[in-house]
């Protein structure tokens, strides 16, 4: 389960990484856009392929996550969640002008949005609470996705949130990977092993003090003590 869980975070990881891609043709599209130019529709169909590539990845990864995390369940609900609100908005984004029901520029639709990353991203916490690294990193991608907002305020459509919620995963994701490689983030699967104490009869009469030829209260073991070991 330790290798679906490798990779499930690094196609999350590459998943988010065209996530941004998708957000960043965007920005060209509408730039240049010209109902009648060759140019715009390519552009939407390079978009397109982007983002169905993004969100094929990113529910590869959910699946990985679910099947191989321990537990979890408030994870795996968000995050589920989030890679659902992701690609109906980017959908919705690229065929703003035929939903008039869809605000490109609405502010509450930029919060919703925000929001809800948050909240999946500070759920990836339960994968190490107790971890200093591991909560910083947690802290930068929630300041990323909280700073997608300001888009708005700035007069950009709502694929600027898209954006930064992409490269705060993007930062979460890497920042897992590089905790587990240093092996400084423990995250338990389905079928490991605990360590378990194993008794037999060479330990169960053994001085409970003794340990390695060093005695746990500082001394050492005397030579009787070991001819005894040794004719044991």
């Amino acid at each position: 389960m330790q290798e679906k869980l490798t990779k499930g975070i690094f196609f999350g990881f590459v998943g988010n990484i065209l996530f941004v891609a998708f957000g960043l043709i965007c920005v060209l599209y509408y730039y240049t856009y010209n109902s009648e130019s060759i140019f715009s529709k390519v552009l939407e169909f390079i978009a397109y392929m982007t983002e169905f590539m993004g969100f094929g990845l990113l529910v590869y990864a959910d699946y990985l996550l679910i099947v191989s995390l321990r537990l979890r369940r408030m994870l795996k609900v968000c995050f589920s969640a989030y890679i659902v609100l992701e690609a109906v908005m980017m959908i919705l984004e690229l065929n703003a002008y035929n939903f008039s029901f869809y605000e490109p520029y609405s502010l509450p639709l930029a919060i919703v949005h925000a929001v809800v990353s948050a909240a999946a991203c500070f759920a990836f916490l339960q994968l190490d609470p107790e971890n200093t690294k591991y909560e910083v990193a947690i802290v930068a991608c929630i300041a990323l996705i909280l700073a997608g907002m300001l888009g708005n305020i700035l007069g950009i459509r709502v694929y600027f949130s898209i954006i930064t919620n992409a490269l705060g995963f993007v930062v979460l994701f890497g920042a897992i990977h590089y905790l587990r490689n240093r092996e400084e983030i423990e995250i338990d699967c389905y079928g490991d092993r605990a360590n378990v104490a194993v008794f037999n009869s060479s330990t169960l009469f053994r001085d409970p003090e003794v340990k390695g030829g060093l005695r746990l209260d500082g001394g050492e073991k005397d030579d009787d003590s070991e001819k005894n070991d040794s004719e044991e």
